[in-house]
């Protein structure tokens, strides 16, 4: 079978790869659907500049994978073949501290003990996908492989930090940075009751914001916080994330915070430079830094967005073939996409 590997410089290439055979514990999966991630632009896809866990191993890429189980290897007792599966996109070592707690995103051991699919393992742009069964997430029969796929990773990370910041009907909820990670944050937040205020520097974006749940969204520079604080009655929001990156994003989220409110930094990269004192002292606010969900919280929300008839395929844009990779990266790499998938069936 043919998978996509990333080298760098914005190419796209397919290697020829062995249909792979499951061993103890571990069940192939063939695929369903597998999204593009942002996290892949920056770190593989433009050059390779991950270190760590991010360290790009030039295997198969694709880290938000969903699809149904096809065959077993011996041990496996909880899945079987035909079960729709969303795959969680880190295998740790499964002792360390993290681990038991269901975040192997935070795993402490070292390759190969610690390897997420698409970055040190075979991930989902391929036919099928060699996963840990300790990985897999049962996928309810409401939602789509594509919503599952957005789960694995995007909507488990704006869910994991609007649990953080315990996001309610009684709060205002500013969400910076309105690529995928941003909309899920606005679709979850709404559907918890908050007021959701979109901004970002893309119209198309704001568009797609607003389609999902967003009561209002600002053009991002010179004015946004201003406009926020219109539209609080000179308050500021209760709750903020940044889904951005950027220090602008991360700034404004600290400036349109109101005192006592609750920030969460959840966009990869870039810098931040602000006073302490003024932006976070004074105000008394608490700032999260979030990474992605556990699998406890990845179940969790699987079985609110089938409760809620929530679909994150919602924030999906464009589809393609897994033959047609390069243009889906060419194009989710101009910015002004939502979700880029990639899908079979």
């Amino acid at each position: 079978m043919q998978g996509v590997i990333l080298p760098g410089e914005r190419r796209v290439e397919f290697r020829e790869v062995p249909m792979p055979e499951p061993g103890h514990g571990q069940a192939l999966v063939r695929m369903q659907a597998s999204a593009l991630c942002g996290s892949d632009l920056r770190a593989i896809y433009r050059e390779h500049t991950g270190v760590g866990a991010e360290r790009y191993q030039n295997v198969i890429a694709g880290h938000e994978p969903c699809g149904v189980v096809e065959a077993v290897g011996p041990g496996v007792w909880a899945f079987k073949p035909g079960d729709r599966v969303v795959i969680y996109h880190i295998a740790g070592c499964g002792l360390c501290a993290n681990c038991r707690r269901g975040f192997m995103i935070n795993c402490e051991s070292p390759l190969p003990h610690r390897a997420a699919y698409g970055w040190q393992r075979d991930g989902g742009h391929a036919p099928y996908l060699l996963a840990e069964e300790r990985t897999l997430v049962r996928l309810p029969d409401e939602l789509t492989y594509v919503d599952g796929s957005l789960v694995a990773c995007g909507f488990g990370t704006a869910y994991q930090a609007l649990l953080r910041l315990g996001v309610s009907g009684r709060d205002r909820l500013l969400v910076v940075g309105l690529g995928p990670v941003g909309l899920g944050a606005v679709m979850l937040g709404a559907a918890s009751g908050a007021e959701v205020i979109g901004v970002d520097l893309v119209s198309e974006r704001l568009e797609l914001a607003k389609s999902v749940g967003a009561a209002h969204v600002v053009p991002a520079g010179e004015g946004a916080v201003e406009t926020i604080r219109e539209l609080t009655g000179g308050h500021g929001v209760e709750t903020a994330v940044d889904c951005s990156g950027s220090g602008g994003g991360r700034l404004l989220c600290l400036q349109a915070a109101r005192e006592w409110g609750r920030v969460a930094f959840v966009g990869e990269g870039g810098t931040v430079t602000f006073e302490p004192s003024p932006l976070l002292l004074h105000k008394q606010l608490t700032l999260h830094g979030s990474w992605v969900c556990g699998l406890v919280e990845m179940e969790s929300l699987l079985e609110w967005l089938a409760r809620k008839r929530l679909h994150p395929e919602q924030t999906v844009t464009h589809r393609f073939r897994l033959e047609e990779a390069e243009e889906a990266y060419r194009l989710f790499d101009t910015g002004k996409t939502g979700k880029v998938v990639l899908t079979w069936g």
